[in-house]
């Protein structure tokens, strides 16, 4: 299980280095991490991936496997772990080591096959199945015995209703609450759980435009807006969020009027839009319970992929 904790005694084993890719990497008392990843390792500058870790776990598993002893670094990994669940983390976990922190970018990797020094030797190799690659985002020595900090990802979620009557109190807001339960539920049981917060406004441009600000300037992963969709004289949704987008998605907007419009005309009066702000998502849904429903079935099926692409994660 993935735990942000270190009492379970999380640490580096070791830290490693090649100045060549390709070959095993060799034991050192310590490495410096920068942006650039393993400064004066062969991997070192390589896009997304520039620093790899191994469970010292995956590497005597595998031995006893193979019926034969590995060290440290023969896997070409720059820092070896105990402790830690790492062919379970998701991409996006972030792992605190020292002043150093790394965000995971990548699960597993192609196996290179005559071109890996142990599959060479072996015929297989461990590294492909669980080993991850990160990025690193803050920099600063490693060294074997280094405690190790989980900070799994979790999914910031805003969800607004818009809606001038509710926000007086002339009835409850439901298609606010109906959009928080779907995304929890949908992420209960994903690598990513969803932290999601709600927010009442009236139909008001000014108010919305603060709100979507603020979402984008903390970095909220999705925010979700109902209400304010249609053609009426305080419909202003889709404008506000248009005037303030860096990017639009019109595609499942139009896939989710095609589809629910073909059986109810009306739903082809919507004008819900998609769009990208800075590095957040925001999809506006009309104000039923039974749009939320339909919208959020199709926008949930490809939220994370959205995510991984927005954090330069575009794995296919």
């Amino acid at each position: 299980m993935k735990t942000g904790a270190t009492d379970d005694g999380a640490r580096v084993v070791s830290v490693n280095i090649s100045t060549e890719k390709g070959v095993s990497k060799r034991p050192v008392a310590e490495i410096i991490i920068d942006e650039q990843g393993v400064v004066g390792d062969g991997h070192a500058g390589a896009p997304l991936r520039n620093v790899s870790l191994l469970a010292v776990e995956s590497i005597e598993r595998f031995a006893k496997e193979a019926g034969r002893e590995f060290q440290c670094g023969d896997f070409a990994e720059n820092i070896t772990t105990r402790g830690i669940d790492i062919p379970h983390l998701a991409l996006l976990d972030r792992l605190t080591i020292g002043p150093v922190e790394l965000e995971v970018t990548q699960i597993g990797k192609v196996c290179h096959g005559d071109g890996c020094a142990i599959f060479r030797e072996v015929g297989q190799c461990v590294m492909p199945k669980e080993g991850i690659f990160c990025r690193a985002l803050r920099g600063g020595p490693v060294r074997a015995g280094d405690a190790v900090t989980l900070a799994p990802k979790r999914l910031k979620c805003l969800v607004i209703t818009l809606s001038d009557r509710a926000h007086r109190g002339l009835y409850a807001d439901q298609s606010g609450p109906r959009a928080k339960a779907l995304i929890e539920a949908h992420f209960a049981q994903r690598p990513w759980q969803a932290d999601v917060e709600m927010l009442l406004l009236p139909d008001d441009a000014a108010l919305l435009r603060e709100a979507l600000e603020c979402a984008r300037d903390a970095e909220t992963d999705a925010v979700i807006t109902t209400g304010g969709t249609g053609i009426g004289p305080r419909d202003i949704t889709p404008d506000v969020v248009t005037a303030l987008a860096d990017k639009t998605i019109p595609g499942i907007m139009e896939h989710i009027r095609l589809k629910f419009g073909a059986e109810k005309p009306n739903a082809l009066l919507s004008r819900s839009v998609a769009a990208v702000l800075g590095r957040t998502l925001v999809y506006t849904l009309p104000g039923s319970v039974r749009a939320v429903n339909e919208y959020l079935g199709e926008i949930l099926a490809s939220l994370e992929h959205a995510v991984r692409m927005l954090h330069g994660l575009d794995a296919h």
